[in-house]
Formats: structure tokens, C-alpha cells, sequence
């Protein structure tokens, strides 16, 4: 349980690092959610440019060694105007993203 609870945690941190408008000015353009006994997927793109996409499945469910392993994606415009992808897996192996950085 200690490992899901790590794994959320670090997921908010990450998603708060993402620059932000004025709350009041930024639409929900798209929601999805899904939650299954053995996993979750949920995806979202909002009208100031930021967007993400998640999937956790639990590995080994029946076993003392189930693991939480989740993969997914964000992305976010810069203040400067640039376009910023995190593209990650998270699981027994720790947290791995991988960055790339599109035009303006």
C-alpha cells in the first residue's frame, strides 16, 4: 500500500510543477475516466494548452509482491510560449520520464 501511496504522491507533485492561467479563464475541453478492480486510465486537455493522459495497472494483484505501474503522459505551454511533453513510466523501478521540448 506504501508503494501506491508514493506513486500518488509523486504524480501531484509533478502535475503542480505545470505553469498555470488564471483558473478562472482556463475550460475543460475533455475528461475520460475509467476505474477497474486492477487498474485506472484517465486522460484530460484543457483550453490553455495543457493536457494528460494516465494508466495504472496493478501487476501481480494476488501476490505479497503486487506493484502499481503506471505510465503515461503530460504536457503544458510555457510561459515563453513553448510546448513541453513529460512522457513517463512509474512502477517497482521507480519514476523514469523522458522530456521533450516542441515549437512555439
Amino acid at each position: 500500500m506504501l508503494k501506491y501511496v508514493t506513486v500518488a504522491c509523486v504524480l501531484v507533485a509533478l502535475c503542480s510543477g505545470a505553469p498555470q492561467q488564471n483558473p478562472q479563464d482556463v475550460q475543460i475541453l475533455r475528461f475520460d475516466s475509467n476505474v477497474e478492480p486492477d487498474g485506472y486510465s484517465f486522460a484530460y486537455e484543457t483550453s490553455d494548452g495543457t493536457s494528460r493522459q494516465e494508466e495504472g495497472k496493478l501487476d501481480n494483484p494476488q501476490s505479497e509482491n503486487a506493484a502499481l505501474t503506471v505510465t503515461g503522459q503530460y504536457a503544458y505551454v510555457a510561459p515563453d510560449g513553448k510546448h513541453y511533453t513529460v512522457t513517463f513510466t512509474a512502477g517497482p523501478n521507480g519514476f523514469q520520464p523522458k522530456t521533450s521540448l516542441g515549437q512555439k
